[in-house]
């Protein structure tokens, strides 16, 4: 039978787990939103560009402008979410291995009281009885 603390190592090497699947998720949309702030400079400047051509698609440059802006803002929220989740995980984990090194604290203490107690009774049942 496993131990108390052989048990919480396992829950915080999932919670680890989910730590770096919550840090990999935040990094993926974080990626997304550079992404989408390059173009977004590539619109703004094709917008305030003095070439011809642009200023035949100005109108169609205003409006993929906004819904990119759009796209960021629900990015950003994603990533706010995502980093809550990492926090939250992140923090529970560490509990889970305070707890884990408490619980392999007192296994080691009850061990060690155990043998002592077992000293005591071998000492005790090999003196001679007046």
């Amino acid at each position: 039978m496993k131990t108390r603390s052989e048990k919480l190592k396992r829950l915080v090497a999932v919670q680890r787990h989910l730590e770096r699947m919550a840090e990999s998720e935040l990094a993926e949309t974080a990626r997304q939103r550079a992404v989408l702030a390059e173009t977004i400079d590539v619109v703004a400047d094709a917008m305030g560009s003095a070439h011809p051509m642009h200023r035949i698609f100005s109108g169609h440059y205003a409006s993929q402008l906004g819904r990119l802006a759009q796209k960021d803002q629900m990015l950003l929220g994603i990533q706010q979410v995502h980093e809550a989740r990492m926090l939250r995980e992140r923090a529970k984990g560490d509990r889970f291995e305070e707890n884990m090194k408490d619980a392999r604290l007192a296994e080691d203490r009850e061990a060690a009281d155990n043998s002592i107690l077992d000293l005591i009774d071998q000492h005790l049942s090999t003196a001679p009885r007046v």
